[in-house]
């Protein structure tokens, strides 16, 4: 049992690992277009669709710990009522599946498979420029209450904290080689995570 659980750790932080570099390689085209040419694009779909595996093997990897957790950890529990970090974590997991859903709705096929006719989004891109990274994030720390796991939690918010400015400034890098200007005015007037409520939104396309 303690082999597993120790197995079943290390392929988790391999998996988080790993999520963040090849979704980081995926959300850079232009700046691989020398390598890859005219299958830039392509290899971007690759690279995400990698990532997604990683992600979903991750979630995997935490259900297992419902049944083989680090003895060392196993107390770190967030309630000895069990019941109340599961309540916990639903309240964080439904308006994050809801703003995860919002983003993938308003980014389609651009969510998966990169492409180069591809316009900036509407919608909830409106008002924040990450709602999909947000989105799936919380729902990785709801899933840490969801476990009763104050040591999961703290795994995954540092996993979150280290990478998400590190994911922003390539993908937005990149996203300014795509659009220029007109996307250096956009992340000017809104927030990367939490809406600008100081001033009147303008549409994207703006």
């Amino acid at each position: 049992m303690l082999i597993i659980a120790i197995l079943n750790f290390i392929l988790l932080i391999f998996s988080l690992f790993s999520v963040g570099y090849f979704y980081t390689l995926s959300s850079q085209p232009l700046k691989k277009i020398k390598k890859y040419g005219d299958n830039t694009w392509k290899k971007s779909t690759q690279f995400r669709s990698t990532a997604g595996i990683f992600e979903f093997i991750s979630v995997i990897n935490l259900i297992l710990w419902i049944w083989f957790p680090l003895p060392i950890v196993s107390n770190w529990r967030m309630s000895q009522d069990y019941w109340i970090a599961i309540i916990i974590g639903i309240c964080i997991f439904i308006p994050s599946l809801i703003l995860l859903g919002k983003g993938v709705k308003n980014a389609g096929s651009e969510t998966m498979s990169p492409s180069p006719e591809t316009q900036l989004y509407g919608g909830i891109y409106n008002y924040i420029r990450h709602p999909q990274t947000i989105g799936e994030f919380l729902i990785y720390i709801a899933l840490g209450f969801a476990l009763n796991s104050w040591f999961l939690i703290l795994i995954l918010s540092t996993f979150i904290i280290i990478y998400t400015p590190i994911m922003f400034y390539f993908e937005e890098k990149d996203l300014a080689r795509k659009y220029g200007e007109k996307y250096l005015k956009y992340k000017k007037r809104t927030g990367a995570i939490i809406p600008k409520l100081r001033k009147k939104k303008k549409s994207i396309n703006n």
